[in-house]
């Protein structure tokens, strides 16, 4: 049996990243609409990749003997966790729908320091050498 063959529709993790690093969009679907507990902030996202001619996958948790193999839609339930996450994929900035039945959309930038990050280095290069 061939464990390298891709489900048509989920991906894991690893895939997830892969495919954001070549290239895919990734987008956060509101599943549920935000709500305030306490100091945080609560709903539903859901997290899937689309590739430039409108291939989508979902990401799903990876399986395990304790879930029987049985895949599952991973659900983020808190900002933060959404935050945390695209942090991890390498943005630099989320932008989080917060309404049930909305979704956004991010691709990485091509090269590793984002143009506005790169613009704020340059003129911190600039300010610094004309003190000198």
């Amino acid at each position: 049996m061939n464990w390298d063959i891709e489900a048509p529709n989920v991906v894991t993790e690893a895939r997830f990243r892969e495919l954001v690093e070549r290239g895919y969009s990734a987008e956060i679907l509101c599943q549920e609409t935000a709500h305030q507990k306490g100091p945080s902030y609560y709903g539903v996202w859901i997290m899937r990749v689309v590739s430039d001619e409108g291939v989508e996958k979902l990401l799903v948790t990876a399986r395990t003997r304790t879930t029987y193999n049985d895949i599952k839609i991973r659900e983020f339930k808190t900002i933060s966790g959404v935050v945390s996450f695209f942090l991890g994929l390498g943005f630099a900035h989320v932008d989080l729908p917060l309404v049930a039945g909305t979704s956004r959309s991010h691709k990485l930038a091509p090269s590793a320091t984002a143009p506005s990050d790169k613009a704020a280095s340059d003129r911190g290069a600039s300010d610094r050498g004309a003190g000198s």
